[in-house]
């Protein structure tokens, strides 16, 4: 068998259909390889008895315990009994429970002093923790036997588990399959292996699966992570260079053109910030091969100003920019705030409008046909220097006259097929702007968007307002929820405005959206129902802020019905909006000034941090009011917690970051990358990362098609599966 059909083996035949079945289903582990990958969570010493203080409720665990105490109790008159066994490992005590005819095992098995691994699902009874019929080895007693002795000096692995697979199950897998780990294809360049000090890959599979010594396992560590991120770099280095290869028509700006009739009308100034990211993005226009940038910045930070300059620009030198946006009510506010902003230079060909003018159009999916016709007209002339619209732009239908520039908003929120559709509407392939509001920690960036070069703008414009941000406990002081509908009539009767958020429409809501929202909930341990928008406003309308103009605007209305809400509240004729997060991007109402978030412990934390930024957008500081009925003792308090504690984005992505799965962070169904990254945290391993991107960058500058390196092509190979491939291929 070569070297690469070994590990592609399928795991049916090493380990036979159910167990592979079981591996397949709970795991997503389907052949030798996967399974070599599937690495330990953490290692038990011998004599080390895990904390049972932190078994989590609900979970399927692991543990290594002694035996306190054991104890037959009969029940239902004596005519049933069962066996209960106290564990305990010095910082807490843990009881097995087993029932009939399967005491007699483990009751001759477990005597107290004796010690074992247990695995099974966390349960409470009686206000204590429980496993009931759990699945057990014995490892004997401290005064020593064969079980123990095979186990000396040595470190347990302990596997990521499931239902029907324990740990130790997982152990006899391996040892299975480890003598295959000597045919892994190795794909680190032999030169970077042996000038960093890295073991081969087969000897870091070997001590990782089963460690001698601590020393061992940080060597197989070391060596797995940099597996991760080099062969991910290597993959984003060859789209980045792939792109540089691509012809574009270069964007210079033009004197006394577009551009500059617009800034001479600017009523502020730009902030240091918006012009540094300026330069970076003007230089990437003016070049031969297409700009791949990304522009992240903080809610309010002026992205919108940065990007209709760079569209300017590209007008300026003859061509047309569009902007793709998630949904219509951003769309439009965007086609709405950009022709505000540009005035009579966005009146091109009308009556009125400047010399230098063009025209802005709007294309949503829901624009009437005469209009449509219009506006497709002014694109394929080229009439229209710039088009903002949704996913209708994509469409066949649509031509350019000359399309230089795609600014896409959000982009986390489209497929790659979107974003490429879009692109390939150029006579050259475009440049690309993408913005996004969720600040991204520089791993990630790296990681996720390794593909982009990268433009921060972290800087807020002058004459922002700063934001005071409360957690309301409505459980436990509901006093403090009154208080907040007080302090809404206040800024309303300040002549300011309000929104107030909900995790779900309401009424006649599709069951799988409240299956979800109920599922998510119970992450937390929440069993209550999700708050709807429907409900919210009419029990605000009729108690609380009764004689206050109340008004709901959420996914499912009409388009129409949708800009209408938007508009009257924009203009001040709604005191008071409950919504969904249809409002948590690109929403820009200065006048609105407090916030109130109901059942906000369901929102992310970035979320949370992106709908805050509604607020405060004008002179008058702004107010966000956390909702939650939680305990105040929960996780999903402390998420609430440290938005109320700061303002900085950046340092409460690091903590979102933090709290959930790498793979959610990521986006498994975007990325792809999730089962690729198995050992590496992109938090916590940001050196690794860049060191692999530096090391990644010459190797593909040396050997883009990397002919002399077929390991390295064959684990790129590997990483580039169908789902992958779209995830990089951005370009």
């Amino acid at each position: 068998m070569d070297r690469v059909s070994a590990l592609d083996e399928s795991l049916k035949k090493t380990l036979g259909p159910a167990t592979a079945k079981v591996m397949a289903e709970q795991l997503d582990l389907h052949t030798v390889g996967d399974l070599l990958h599937h690495y330990p969570r953490r290692y038990e010493e011998r004599g080390q008895l895990t904390r049972l203080a932190d078994l989590p409720l609900d979970e399927d665990v692991t543990v290594v315990a002694q035996v306190a105490d054991s104890r037959v109790l009969k029940f239902n008159g004596g005519r049933g009994q069962r066996l209960e066994i106290t564990l305990t490992d010095g910082s807490g005590r843990l009881q097995l429970v087993f029932f009939g005819r399967g005491i007699h095992k483990p009751h001759k098995d477990l005597l107290p002093g004796s010690r074992g691994m247990f695995a099974g699902k966390v349960s409470m009874f009686n206000r204590k923790l429980q496993l009931a019929h759990p699945t057990y080895v014995p490892l004997g007693t401290d005064s020593g036997d064969e079980a123990v002795d095979a186990f000396a000096g040595k470190l347990i692995p302990i596997y990521p588990a499931c239902k029907g697979l324990e740990s130790w199950k997982i152990t006899k897998a391996v040892d299975a399959v480890l003598p295959r780990a000597t045919e892994a294809v190795d794909p680190l360049p032999p030169s970077l292996r042996e000038g960093r000090g890295f073991v081969p890959l087969p000897e870091a599979l070997m001590k990782v699966h089963r460690p001698d010594t601590k020393a061992d396992v940080a060597a197989a560590r070391d060596r797995l992570k940099w597996d991760e991120a080099f062969v991910l770099q290597v993959a984003l280095a060859r789209r980045r260079h792939a792109d540089a290869q691509l012809p574009a028509m270069a964007r210079r700006p033009v004197t006394g053109g577009l551009l500059d009739a617009f800034d001479a009308k600017l009523p502020f100034t730009l902030t240091d910030g918006q012009l540094k990211v300026t330069r970076e993005i003007f230089d990437g226009l003016a070049t031969e091969h297409p700009m791949h940038r990304l522009l992240q910045g903080e809610v309010g930070s002026g992205k919108t100003m940065v990007a209709l300059r760079a569209m300017l620009t590209v007008v300026d030198a003859g061509g047309q920019a569009a902007m793709l946006a998630p949904t219509e009510v951003l769309a439009q506010q965007h086609h709405r705030s950009i022709t505000e902003m540009m005035g009579q230079l966005a009146e091109g060909g009308m009556l009125g409008g400047a010399e230098t003018a063009t025209k802005v159009v709007l294309l949503t999916g829901s624009m009437g046909a005469a209009a449509r016709r219009h506006a497709l007209l002014d694109l394929v002339t080229g009439e229209a220097g710039i088009v903002i619209g949704t996913h209708a732009l994509i469409e066949d239908k649509v031509r350019f006259h000359d399309l230089g520039l795609v600014v896409v908003d959000e982009q986390h929120r489209f497929g790659v097929e979107q974003r490429d559709a879009l692109r390939s509407k150029g006579k050259q392939p475009p440049h690309l702007l993408v913005m996004t509001a969720t600040p991204i920690p520089r791993t990630v960036a790296m990681t996720v968007f390794g593909d982009l070069e990268t433009s921060v703008l972290d800087q807020l414009p002058a004459g922002r307002s700063p934001i005071a941000t409360h957690v309301v406990p409505a459980q436990d002081k509901p006093h403090f929820l009154a208080r907040a509908w007080e302090r809404v009539r206040e800024e309303v009767g300040k002549g300011h405005q309000a929104y107030v958020v909900c995790p779900r429409i309401g009424d006649g809501e599709a069951e799988p959206k409240k299956k979800a929202a109920a599922k998510a909930a119970e992450a937390d341990g929440d069993k209550r129902p999700p708050l709807a928008v429907l409900e919210i406003a009419k029990q605000l309308a009729a108690g609380p802020l009764a004689g206050l103009r109340v008004e709901v605007l959420h996914g499912r209305m009409q388009p129409d019905d949708k800009d209408d809400v938007m508009r009257r509240f924009a203009a001040g004729d709604v005191d008071v909006l409950v919504a969904t997060t249809v409002i948590e991007v690109g929403v820009n109402v200065p006048n609105a000034t407090a916030m109130v978030i109901m059942d906000a412990d369901r929102f992310g934390v970035s979320q949370l941090h992106q709908l805050r930024g509604r607020v405060g957008r004008g002179s008058a500081p702004g107010l966000c009011l956390l909702v939650s009925e939680m305990p105040e003792a929960s996780p999903a308090r402390a998420r609430l917690g440290a938005v109320a504690s700061t303002l900085d984005g950046f340092e409460l992505s690091r903590i979102d970051l933090e709290q959930r799965r790498e793979g959610d962070v990521l986006g498994q169904a975007q990325s792809g990358v999730r089962s690729s990254l198995r050992m590496l945290a992109v938090i916590e391993d940001e050196e690794v990362i860049a060191a692999a991107r530096e090391e990644a960058v010459a190797v593909v500058a040396a050997d883009p098609e990397l002919d002399a390196l077929p390991e390295l092509r064959t684990a790129l190979d590997a990483l580039l599966d169908t789902e992958r491939e779209q995830y990089l291929d951005k370009g």
